[in-house]
């Protein structure tokens, strides 16, 4: 009973110092950059075109799929299991039917894809802990965009703290997700490079 105790102050703890920190992000970020927190440490990038157009051919195909009135998120903050873990995906798209908790933020719980898309000086956050997080959540799929070496790496099957699966595509081939529950491809003929 008392590790249950502990684990739950803990998490107490870690909300409250993510709420803390993102109250600081508020104050401090300028308007065109990107803040969230990794285990712990704040990471700030800035917005790019090359960002939000990979972004935009991945919402486009998402929506094309399951509709404008699909739960698709982007840069919203959703706290994830471990250390002070508030992250903003580039992309998540939400069960049908997920609600936001008490607090007004979505459940990590509720997440069934999440796309990343590459920023200099963060991008090995998307490949370490951000995926770790993500395959410990038990995210379905995680699709990493990489527009600096024009590859998508795509995980799925989480277990335990890892993707079990992987697969990649380069741009110019689509991104073949027909054997996730998204039932989809991805087009990235027309993904920028930078």
């Amino acid at each position: 009973m008392t590790v249950l105790v502990d684990r739950t102050a803990m998490a107490n703890d870690n909300a409250e110092r993510l709420d803390e920190l993102f109250e600081l992000i508020e104050r401090m970020v300028p308007e065109g950059y990107k803040a969230e927190v990794v285990e712990g440490a704040i990471q700030v990038v800035p917005q790019r075109n090359v960002h939000w157009q990979n972004i935009r051919g991945i919402l486009h195909a998402l929506e094309d799929r399951f509709g404008r009135d699909a739960l698709i998120m982007t840069d919203v903050r959703i706290d994830f299991p471990g250390y002070r873990n508030g992250f903003c995906p580039d992309m998540a798209k939400f069960r049908d039917g997920a609600e936001p908790n008490e607090e007004g933020r979505w459940r990590y719980e509720d997440i069934e894809f999440i796309a990343e898309v590459i920023s200099r000086g963060t991008g090995m956050n998307d490949y370490g802990p951000k995926q770790t997080t993500y395959a410990e959540a038990g995210v379905p799929v995680y699709l990493i965009v990489d527009p600096y070496v024009g590859r998508c790496h795509i995980y799925t099957n989480p277990k335990n703290g890892e993707y079990l699966t992987e697969s990649k595509a380069d741009f110019g081939d689509k991104v073949d997700l027909t054997h996730t529950l998204l039932g989809l491809t991805i087009d990235t003929a027309k993904f920028p490079r930078d």
